[in-house]
């Protein structure tokens, strides 16, 4: 396996550091460390047209992920998922390019898989032994998924009010769950504190280098399936962001080994009025989040987005403002119906956070933010079927 690793740099401050062992965040601000590659090198073997020939797995990129040798990746067969064009609601709003990339398709169940499998692997090659994250629901199962194929303990700790099949997924990889009164940010300290007294080898989300290594990998997919042309726009539904940073760094490293041009989507990130730290940032022209207070009604459906404040604002609102993008958010009630809406519609049953990105195009079409000729990608990021407590609610 060849792999052109070359050091980690921080996303805010730009300090480099070598990557012979494990680092979590940068020493010198805090920030969130990114894998850099030699990207001159990797562009003699990795093309676009050399990708083609290897199939369709996730480690077909292997020049530009972080793994250096074959024996530790630990997968459970992550593969391209689907472009769908939405023919029929594009034109019933004025969109003809419409389409939905749709991440249910994974190994687990949402496009967790991606940074899991990844991440779990550089773990393996660093010989840890118990890999933690707090979680909010899906990061949970598929760290416990890839921890169990690599034969390693896992170790997570979510809210209580969890939505119950990733609570059940969870107890199926592991004994190792913890089910606290909070939210996610709560969780965290739980992790932080077993890190630190156990030797736990921390898997939370921007604080460990290589799932937005996995989840960048989206970008490089989107590039393939567009024919290296990227759409005009993509929406998102983003908690804490990994995929947003992550996709934006795969356009930076496509364009560096001349795969794509300058051009960029405009990146919209999508919330629920539940939790919106980053639309309130955003309206405010702020450079970081302040925490959504529970207090000020903080409640949503979309387990995913329940992220008072993401660990890497800074880094993501900086990303919406290169990218000429926004954040956006949509209310609770109209996440509920799009998720029945398109499920008839469509023939898809999209998770709460995928729903909320579909509506968001439709409030931002409505509002002229989006125009009629533009190409707009939207992710579904996990199964509906995953939220049996939402489709119950529907019988």
């Amino acid at each position: 396996m060849q792999t052109y690793l070359s050091h980690l740099e921080c996303s805010l401050c730009s300090a480099e550091f070598p990557y012979h062992t494990p680092r979590f965040v940068c020493e010198s601000c805090g920030g969130a460390l990114f894998v850099s590659y030699d990207l001159s090198k990797a562009s003699r073997t990795l093309s676009p047209a050399r990708v083609k020939q290897r199939g369709v797995s996730l480690w077909r990129f292997r020049e530009v992920l972080p793994v250096q040798h074959e024996k530790n990746i630990v997968t459970l067969g992550e593969s391209m998922t689907p472009v769908l064009h939405f023919e029929k609601t594009g034109r019933k709003i004025g969109l003809p390019h419409l389409y939905v990339k749709d991440e249910s398709m994974l190994p687990t169940g949402s496009f967790k898989s991606r940074g899991m499998t990844v991440a779990v692997s550089k773990a393996k090659e660093f010989g840890a032994h118990t890999v933690a994250a707090p979680s909010a629901g899906n990061a949970g199962g598929a760290l416990a998924a890839y921890a169990a194929r690599a034969g390693m303990e896992s170790v997570l700790v979510v809210p209580r009010d969890t939505p119950e099949i990733n609570i059940a997924e969870i107890r199926q990889y592991t004994d190792h769950l913890y089910l606290i009164d909070g939210l996610i940010h709560d969780a965290g300290a739980v992790i932080k504190k077993g890190v630190v007294e156990s030797g736990w080898y921390d898997c939370s989300t921007m604080k460990e280098p290589c799932r937005v290594e996995g989840k960048k990998i989206m970008g490089y997919e989107v590039a393939e399936q567009f024919n290296r042309v990227l759409p005009d726009v993509i929406v998102y539904p983003t908690g804490g962001g990994t995929g947003l940073a992550g996709m934006w760094k795969a356009f930076e490293e496509m364009e560096t080994m001349g795969w794509i041009d300058e051009k960029r989507p405009r990146m919209i990130a999508v919330q629920s009025s539940g939790c919106p730290p980053l639309v309130r940032a955003w309206r405010r022209n702020a450079e970081t989040c302040e925490p959504y207070n529970p207090a000020w009604g903080f409640q949503t459906i979309a387990s995913g987005l329940r992220v008072p404040k993401p660990f890497a604002d800074r880094l993501l609102l900086g990303i919406l403002k290169k990218s000429r993008g926004s954040a956006v958010e949509v209310s609770e009630d109209k996440i509920k119906d799009a998720m029945r809406y398109y499920a008839r519609e469509e023939g898809l049953i999209f998770c709460p956070e995928g729903a909320a990105a579909m509506q968001a195009v439709c409030d931002m079409k409505e509002r002229d933010e989006i125009k009629e000729g533009e190409s707009v990608l939207v992710y579904n990021t996990g199964s509906g079927l995953k939220y049996i407590e939402l489709l119950r609610r529907e019988e």
